[in-house]
């Protein structure tokens, strides 16, 4: 009885002497991929059991108006680390195996250098597409430690691309492990927090769960090949998958409470694009790949014990590079001179001690096969897909079925007028490539 009795005193004391040995909040993001709208529990789930999601949500806000910076995966990653639009750095659409040469560019301040330069301990576990070349390396972008994948998928047992290429790396060097992929990026974040919980820490975990090839865990022998790539169905495959997902969310979470971390630690949980095939986007018109709602807006939660509040649900409209803002305002971390954030920090408004705020937001997708621009401001959104304009009362009409640009002809003149003056103001300080 006495021994236990000291056990506990031992772990007591052991926890209190890492709360106090750190001040500065600790920062873990993760990141889903192509997750539809309403495939977790917080969003309207019924098919699928999420109960470390439901339990974030549960201990946080969730953000019912959150969009991604883009339809895809790589600008939307590249707005995350820069709290920038992705334009400004060339990289509007997903980096394919051909773009050779193009990725973030090392000379672009991420937010884990500037978190590194600020006493922290950086990490990220999972898919990286912003540059598959050395000079792309997340590495080089402030992060210390780094395993997972540099490309835009891969088979979640082979860890091979769609074209045979082999994608899993440990920081500059392939190699060759074997396991299921959500599971082996959640060991090596329970791992590193134990390693580094005496220190400050920005952890991101960008799973490539749950983007095709739909593999659920459990089965070693469903590797894919070219052909069976986008096989599946959602009870079967994408469902396990997600669950799977979520459980690697939970071990993370269980981390942070063993080592006594999660009332001093910040986590976002989001998604880089709308989902697609076997996702579900309801009540979002569309899917990855748009602008349509069903494209860009996405399901996220903040958490941040004694700052923000519990259970709570916020309407306030954020972009991905809103929470790149966030992390910094909220570790004390400035962004340099030179390097102007469009993000803004919303905490604030999460926590209640500001009223919600208008925003006006862009996206763009100039392509030969898809060309379409829109902008949110306030309740309204504009919408050009090809040559066709339209406009949306997103209070009224979230799954965009009822164009109105005819009733109001001003209201589309003026955000079109504002599209035009964003993408001149781009054009000012154009990047050195554009990915198309």
């Amino acid at each position: 009885m006495r021994l236990a009795v000291v056990e506990l005193c031992v772990a007591a004391l052991c926890l209190a002497a890492g709360a106090f040995a750190q001040q500065k909040p600790n920062v873990v993001v993760f990141l889903t991929d192509d997750m539809g709208y309403a495939d977790t529990g917080p969003f309207g789930a019924k098919d699928i059991r999420t109960p470390h999601i439901d339990r974030l949500a549960r201990e946080g806000v969730r953000l019912t108006n959150s969009y991604s910076n883009g339809p895809v995966c790589t600008p939307t990653r590249a707005g995350l680390m820069t709290g920038r639009y992705q334009q400004r750095v060339g990289l509007e659409w997903a980096l394919v195996p051909a773009d050779k040469g193009k990725g973030l560019p090392e000379s672009e301040t991420t937010i884990a250098r500037m978190l590194k330069g600020n006493g922290y301990a950086t990490a990220i576990f999972g898919k990286w597409h912003l540059g598959g070349e050395p000079e792309f390396n997340p590495r080089v972008h402030g992060f210390d430690k780094f395993f997972g994948i540099t490309g835009g998928n891969t088979d979640m047992y082979s860890h091979e691309n769609r074209f045979g290429t082999h994608d899993l790396w440990e920081d500059t060097e392939k190699v060759g492990k074997t396991g299921y992929l959500t599971e082996m990026l959640a060991d090596r974040a329970v791992e590193w927090i134990g390693e580094h919980s005496r220190e400050p820490f920005f952890l991101y975990v960008p799973f490539n769960a749950v983007h095709w090839p739909f593999q659920a865990a459990g089965r070693p022998n469903d590797v894919r090949n070219p052909q069976t790539w986008y096989d599946g169905t959602r009870p079967k495959d994408y469902a396990p998958m997600l669950e799977a997902m979520d459980a690697a969310v939970g071990r993370v979470l269980a981390a942070l409470d063993k080592h006594g971390l999660a009332q001093n630690t910040l986590v976002i949980f989001t998604n880089d694009n709308g989902g697609e095939r076997l996702s579900d986007n309801r009540p979002l018109f569309h899917h990855k790949a748009t602008l349509w709602e069903g494209g860009i807006r996405v399901p996220s939660i903040v958490r941040f014990p004694g700052r923000l509040p519990a259970g709570k649900v916020s309407n306030q409209v954020t972009m991905t590079m809103d929470f790149a803002a966030s992390i910094l305002a909220a570790t004390g971390v400035e962004a340099p001179a030179d390097r102007k954030l469009d993000g803004v920090n919303v905490l604030p408004v999460l926590s209640g001690k500001q009223a919600p705020v208008e925003r006006t937001l862009f996206w763009r997708i100039d392509r030969g096969d898809r060309k379409q621009k829109a902008v949110r401001q306030g309740n309204w959104k504009y919408l050009r897909d090809g040559a066709i304009e339209m406009l949306f009362d997103l209070d009224r009409d979230v799954s965009e079925r009822a164009d109105i640009s005819f009733r109001h002809p001003e209201k589309l003149a003026a955000l079109r007028n504002a599209m035009r003056e964003w993408e001149e103001e781009l054009q000012r300080t154009p990047p050195t490539f554009v990915v198309k």
